[in-house]
C-alpha cells in the first residue's frame, strides 16, 4: 500500500532503501522557504540501526503490513526459546537475544504476539504485566522515611526490581514487562 511521505506516523512500518523500517518519531516541518516535509526517525527492524530521513509530501513510500500471530511459550532450551502457534500447533524457535532482556519474564503457557513479515519473525510482544514472587527483599531501615524510599528486591526469575518498603520475600507482585518496574501487589 503506497502512502505519501507526510502520512508516515510513529509505529508505521515502511519499505525504504531495500529494508524494513519502523517509524519511531515523526515531525512535520513547514519552513518559510521551500516545501513542507516530514522529518522521520526510522529504526531498521532487522539489524536495529537508526536513520533520520526527510520525506516530502509528494513522495510516496510503501507501507508494509505485518502479520500478527499469537504463540504460546513452551520452554527454553540453551539459547533457544520454543513457542507454539496457537492455531496450527507448529513450533517456532527464536534465539534469546531476539527477545532480549524481557526473555526472563516468559512463563510456561504464556501467550505472546509475534510479528511476521513474509513468514519471518521480526518482532515479539509480551503481555504488559506479569505476576512474580519476590525471593529476596532487603529489610526496611527504621527512620529512613524519604519521600519515595523504595528498596531493591529480587524476583523468582532473578531480575532485580525496586519495591515499596512493605513488600517482603514470598509476596507476589505485578511487574511491568516493558519498563521492568513494580506496579502493585498481586491479589
Amino acid at each position: 500500500m503506497k502512502i505519501n511521505g507526510n502520512e508516515i506516523r510513529p509505529g508505521n512500518v515502511i519499505e525504504h532503501n531495500g529494508g524494513l523500517w519502523a517509524a519511531v518519531k515523526t515531525h512535520a516541518v513547514k519552513p518559510g522557504k521551500g516545501g513542507a516535509y516530514n522529518q522521520v526517525e526510522l529504526k531498521n527492524l532487522i539489524d536495529g540501526t537508526k536513520l533520520n530521513e526527510r520525506f516530502r509530501a509528494a513522495e510516496t513510500v510503501e507501507k508494509v503490513r505485518l502479520e500478527q500471530k499469537d504463540f504460546t511459550f513452551l520452554y527454553a532450551q540453551d539459547e533457544a526459546l520454543v513457542f507454539m502457534d496457537s492455531e496450527t500447533y507448529e513450533q517456532l524457535e527464536l534465539q534469546k537475544e531476539f527477545v532480549g532482556d524481557r526473555s526472563s519474564f516468559l512463563q510456561d503457557g504464556m501467550t505472546v504476539t509475534v510479528e511476521l513479515y513474509e513468514e519471518k519473525p521480526i518482532g515479539i510482544s509480551l503481555p504488559d504485566t506479569v505476576v512474580l514472587t519476590i525471593t529476596e527483599a532487603d529489610p526496611v531501615v527504621k527512620g529512613q522515611t524519604a519521600a519515595s524510599s523504595y528498596k531493591p528486591a529480587v524476583m523468582e526469575n532473578g531480575v532485580r526490581v525496586m519495591v515499596p518498603p512493605f513488600i517482603e520475600a514470598g509476596e507476589r507482585i505485578i511487574v511491568d514487562t516493558n519498563e521492568i518496574t513494580y506496579v502493585r501487589r498481586a491479589e
